[in-house]
């Protein structure tokens, strides 16, 4: 799982920002749209491969790591979720929600952790305390969306067209 947290930096600040890459008008979406909170589109191919190399390798020590990583965007997932639409339950929580609000709001090309600071502190994307103070209150001052997340319409969608059918 640690290893998901460097490779969600790489995702979000150097595949979704700092280049253009296939992942930029997928994060592009989340900006424009925050209850675009779920990578939708990208759970069905993990999935697949994940049951293929299962099949394959069984719990080979690559496995188990490539478990862990997986384990690791289902809890980014889940996070990502919670900054988006509740109230924080924790300070560790509610720290990591003004961080990634204060991304939104006003540093779209710094503070790239979801889930952890540790790679913004190490490849220095982590404003200076000060200024990462003032954002952090910024952050902080922002009442958790209502309504749906896009996983959310999809469903009622569907549950919709089941219905209709």
């Amino acid at each position: 799982m640690f290893a998901w947290t460097l490779l969600e930096y790489v995702i979000h600040g150097v595949l979704g920002h700092a280049h253009r890459t296939f992942v930029t008008p997928l994060h592009n979406e989340h900006h424009v749209d925050p209850r675009a909170v779920f990578a939708m589109r990208s759970w069905i191919p993990i999935a697949v491969v994940l049951i293929v190399l299962a099949a394959i390798f069984g719990l080979a020590p690559g496995m188990i790591f490539l478990f862990g990583i997986v384990a690791g965007f289902g809890v980014y997932e889940y996070m990502h979720y919670r900054i988006h639409f509740a109230t924080p339950w924790c300070a560790v929580e509610e720290r990591l929600r003004a961080r990634h609000l204060a991304h939104h709001l006003r540093e779209p090309d710094a503070i790239f952790g979801v889930t952890t600071p540790l790679w913004d502190i190490v490849f220095g994307t982590e404003p200076e305390p000060a200024r990462m103070r003032e954002l952090v209150a910024l952050g902080a001052r922002v009442a958790p969306l209502s309504g749906s997340s896009n996983l959310g319409r999809v469903y009622r969608s569907m549950r919709s067209r089941i219905a209709a059918s």
